[in-house]
This record gives structure tokens, sequence and C-alpha cells, in this order.
């Protein structure tokens, strides 16, 4: 199969052919969650309780794919570089040390998710009666995680090599699976929320095969071969420091996630913690389109970049930026106008209910500044500015949203302040981070700023 070209043909057109498969993709991928939330929020009589200690695991979840993004989508934008340079046998080290990584970090993070499962999850904020829901999902989750990180780490490479309907079908196959075991596995079966947790890993497990087979087979221009599949120390090096900012986004949602349920469950218990989570599955959904389209254009500004077509890059990062904006303006409006739709999607629990709805408006005041963020950090990562990347990452999160999400409950917001500090942080956090690209890396390309000549 002929393999994609992306310094020819209109920009926009090559971020949207990456763009479109790759959000549906990330869309189905989101459902092996998502579904498991909705179906868990509805359960009879336990559901608000079990959704709450489904909840407690997110943080331990969102590690799990920091790590993936550390060692896959660190190592996609010098796989992209590359391959714009024609330099395939580097692409093939880069592929096969990233695989190696992701390889050797699932199964420690596996082994230290059953070893410190109780203290951590009541770190996490548990209680004694959430704790019973949040290990049966866990100890069943902690099974996937080679799969998980597989999947999720791997198929960023059938995307930067063109192939974004093949790489859109790998999470695709999974998640019709998670659809399709869910209902047996919970209500069938009768296991519950540890069902959700055993169709997932089942999920997982379909996906991370198919991706593997690919990247291993004929139709892939540059393949995952066993002679690579090792850890390269200068390799894993530029993958790690590229992927940091990465890992540090997720590692500080996961962050942000453990000090927002503590809080939640101090000043308000489970109750805001369930609220919490509902409010972070709504998010989810509304933040895929704006991740699609950074995602999309990643692998198209890195190949630019590296074959020294800058103004080709730029067109990618003004487009991102455009698109992105539009949409999180439109998803804001549609909570503000509609919040009691999307917050009864995953919960049937009237009390939950009436108070989240208040607090789900408040938590996605100035959803738009997120596209900001968004478009601010692909764009250092596509032309490997990991010093910026990183330092957004932290900022954002660690110095705007943990002291706040701690000192607002103090001054007397009570837990109204725990959903306050998100929207403070959007506002602050993503126009520094765009305006500084702006000045940094969008004004530069092709004069101060150029492509290294080797990886």
């Amino acid at each position: 199969m002929k393999e994609t070209d992306f310094s020819r043909g209109p920009v926009w057109r090559s971020v949207v052919s990456q763009a479109a498969p790759l959000t549906a993709a990330q869309l189905v991928h989101l459902l092996y969650n998502v579904v498991d939330r909705i179906y868990i929020g509805h359960l009879e009589d336990v559901g608000g309780m079990a959704l709450t200690g489904v909840g407690l695991t997110f943080p331990i979840v969102t590690l799990i794919m920091a790590f993936s993004a550390l060692f896959g989508a660190g190592a996609v934008p010098l796989f992209a570089m590359s391959r714009g340079r024609r330099d395939d046998e580097g692409a093939g080290r880069i592929m096969g040390t990233s695989a190696s990584l992701l390889l050797v970090s699932s199964v420690v993070l596996t082994a230290a998710g059953y070893i410190f499962m109780r203290p951590v999850l009541f770190a996490f904020g548990a209680s004694e009666d959430s704790f019973v829901f949040s290990s049966a999902y866990l100890r069943y989750y902690l099974i996937g995680t080679v799969f998980s990180m597989a999947a999720t780490g791997l198929v960023g490479f059938i995307n930067a090599e063109g192939f974004a309907r093949v790489g859109m079908r790998s999470i695709v196959v999974g998640a019709v699976c998670n659809i399709a075991l869910d209902p047996l596995f919970i209500f069938t079966f009768g296991m519950g929320v540890a069902g959700a947790a055993a169709a997932t890993v089942i999920s997982q497990a379909v996906s991370a095969v198919w991706v593997v087979t690919f990247l291993a087979g004929r139709r892939a221009p540059v393949r995952l071969q066993v002679k690579n599949l090792k850890i390269i120390p200068s390799v894993a090096k530029r993958i790690a420091k590229l992927g940091a900012s990465n890992f540090i986004m997720q590692g500080t949602t996961c962050l942000v996630q453990i000090v927002c349920n503590a809080t939640l469950q101090r000043y308000g218990g489970d109750l805001y913690v369930g609220i919490m989570t509902v409010t972070n599955s709504v998010r989810d959904v509304f933040m895929l389109p704006v991740s699609g389209i950074t995602s999309g254009a990643g692998p198209v500004v890195s190949y630019n970049f590296g074959a020294g077509e800058y103004e080709r890059a730029k067109a990618g990062i003004r487009f991102t930026a455009a698109v992105g904006t539009i949409y999180t303006a439109a998803a804001w409006l549609a909570v503000l106008i509609f919040p009691s739709f999307w917050f009864g999607i995953f919960s049937s629990d009237p009390e939950m209910t009436e108070v989240g709805v208040g607090l789900m408006r408040t938590y996605f005041f100035g959803f738009v500044f997120m596209a900001f963020q968004f478009s601010g950090q692909s764009a250092f990562q596509a032309v490997g500015d990991a010093r910026h990347a990183i330092t957004f990452s932290l900022l954002r999160k660690v110095v705007i949203v943990v002291p706040l999400t701690l000192l607002l409950p103090v001054l007397g917001f009570g837990t109204t302040g725990v959903f306050l500090a998100e929207p403070i942080s959007n506002a602050v956090g993503g126009a520094a981070c765009f305006i500084t690209m702006y000045f940094t890396v969008y004004r530069r390309l092709g004069k101060s700023l150029a492509a290294p000549r080797s990886v």
C-alpha cells in the first residue's frame, strides 16, 4: 500500500485525513471506560456508590496511560521526523526501543498495583464502602496493563506511517468487543463492577494483537522487527525527553484526580466524589475532538518540520488552533444549556443529579481555553521542544489546579472550590501556553528554529 506523504497537498487536508479517523478511534477507545461507567452508574440500588468506587481507580488508570504516553507518544514525533528524512532504519530502532520500554514498564506497574492497592486507594479518597467497588474493579483491570499499554502506546506509529484508518480499526475492534461483553459480564454473569473490568481486559487484548500484527506485517513501511526489540539507551533517552511532556500532562492529571477526590471526600463525602466522576466522564467525551485534531496534526507538523517545509508546518499549527477554538466554544455552550442531559447519561441517582448539575456548569466554565493548551502543547512536541512542553504541562495543573483545589475549600468555597479550580487553570495556563508557543515556535519556524539533521 502506498504510504502517505505529508509534504504534498493542502496541509489542512493532511491534518483532517489523520485527525478524522484518529478522533473516531479515540472516541471508540473512550467507550472502554465510558460504557463501563454508564452501566455501573445505572446499577440498581448501588449505582451511585459503585460509580464512586470506579472513580477512585481513575488516578491509577491515568498513571498507566502516562507511561504509555511517555514511551509511546514520546517516540512518535522522533519516528515521524526520521521518516521525513527518509531514514527508515533509524525509525525502526525508535519503534523497537519504544515497544521494549512499554513492555518492561507494564510488568513493573502491574506488580506495584497489586502490592499497594489497598493503601493507595484509601490515600486517594476511598471509604470502606467505596473500597469494595474500587478494589473489585482494579483487581481485574490490572491484568490487562500490558495489553492496554501496547495498544495505546504503539498505535501512534500506525498513524505516523500514514495509516490512520488502520489505527482507527485497531481501537474499534477492541471497543466493539467491550460494548458486547460489558452487559454479558456485568449482568448475565452477575459480576457487577468486576465484570466491567474483565470485559475491558479482553477487549484491550484484542486491540493490542491487532496493532502489533499490523506493525510487524508487510503493509507497514517501517516494520516492528524482533532485531529492534531492545532498549537502546541513547534512543530511550530521546524518547523519554520528548515524551516527558505527555507523561507530565497525564501524571499531573493523576495528581489532580487524587487531590480532588481526597478533598471532596473530606468536605463532602462519597456523593461529591461520585459527582466528580460523572463530570470527568462528560469532560472526557467533549475533549475527544480537540484531542483528535491536535493528535492528527502532530505527525503532519513533525513530518514537514523534519523535511524543512516550515510554511507547511506553520499552516498545520494555524489550522489546529482555529478548529480547536471553534469546537471547544461550541462544547462549552452545549454543557451550559443542557447540563442535566449530559449528567443523566452517567447517573440515574436523583440526589447526585440534583447537586451535580450546577457543579458541572462551574467545572466547564471557560472550556474554550483548553484549545489553546492543546494546540500549544502539540506544536511544542511536534518540533521537539521538550522544555516548553514540560513547563506548560506543569504550570496548568501542578502550579495552578492543585494549590487552588486545596486552598479554595479552606477559603469558604467548600466543595464548589474544587470544581472552580479547573476553569481558572484553563484560562491562565491555556493562554500562557499558546502565547509562548506563538513567539518561541510559530514565529521562529524556518528562521532561528530549524529541524535537526539527525535523531
